[in-house]
């Protein structure tokens, strides 16, 4: 019952962060892509793609959080495990495998139609499956793992730590509210850190489907960014992506504290 309570309280979260943060989100890609911002909209229509963010948010959040809580648990009184951190990296890394499985397909999806690539999320649909075969739609599969295990491996060891430190100086267990907070600054933290990672995978899902940079692996076009654009290049749409994941921290998780709670009490018959 814990893990279902961890699948729809991640699923909760998930839709609470797209919904409220997706301008953010949509400023970011384009900041990113190689077409330039005002080539791929601007800020027009910064609710493009919304459709997909949305249907993938629940499933998304809510394979990570049931795999996360499931991995940690496991791994909670084993010997071989000496700290708690690398217990949370460990199951931070293990969610993020298994969400990107649901989390690709949406955002080739929602890239794509955010940098204005289509006229419609159907239309992208259509074209990637008809231009490359389902596996169209797991381009970028391995550049947004690599993405989102470093992101993972800083943001939630860090959110644990903050969190039983600040509950440590209350004497309790922290309200949602200062579990959010605590979120925020550890989602903040790792997505400065990761932006490159960012950047790269933006530009390989972006790629036209015969070009080099579609069939590239993250470090080749790290190096391309970095000839062509320098460091203000791999360190494109930070600010955007920054606000996005620190704002987007104290939602999600604030949201997933709560969530769980209410459906732990429930299922206790509190």
């Amino acid at each position: 019952m814990d893990h279902l309570n961890s699948l729809f309280a991640g699923g909760l979260a998930g839709i609470a962060v797209d919904v409220v943060l997706f301008p953010l989100d949509t400023l970011k890609t384009r900041l990113q892509s190689p077409e330039g911002f005002a080539k791929s909209g601007g800020f027009k229509g910064i609710y493009s793609g919304i459709g997909p963010a949305f249907l993938g948010s629940a499933p998304g959040a809510g394979a990570f959080f049931c795999t996360y809580e499931g991995v940690k648990s496991a791994m909670s009184g084993n010997r071989f495990i000496t700290t708690q951190a690398f217990s949370h990296m460990i199951a931070a890394a293990a969610g993020e495998v298994v969400a990107c499985l649901v989390r690709v397909p949406v955002e080739v999806v929602k890239q794509r139609r955010q940098a204005y690539q289509h006229s419609s999320s159907l239309s992208i649909i259509r074209s990637t499956y008809y231009g490359e075969g389902a596996i169209g739609f797991y381009r970028g599969y391995l550049s947004t793992v690599v993405r989102e295990i470093p992101f993972s491996l800083i943001q939630f060891p860090l959110w644990e730590y903050l969190k039983q430190q600040w509950g440590a100086k209350k004497g309790q267990l922290l309200d949602p509210w200062e579990a959010g907070i605590c979120g925020a600054l550890a989602g903040g933290t790792a997505a400065a850190l990761t932006t490159p990672l960012d950047v790269a995978k933006t530009r390989i899902i972006l790629a036209k489907k015969d070009s080099v940079m579609a069939k590239s692996n993250i470090a080749s076009v790290l190096q391309y960014v970095y000839r062509s654009s320098g460091v203000k290049g791999l360190f494109s749409g930070m600010v955007p992506r920054v606000l996005w994941i620190s704002i987007g921290g104290a939602i999600f998780l604030g949201v997933f504290e709560k969530a769980k709670q209410y459906f732990d009490c429930r299922s206790a018959g509190r």
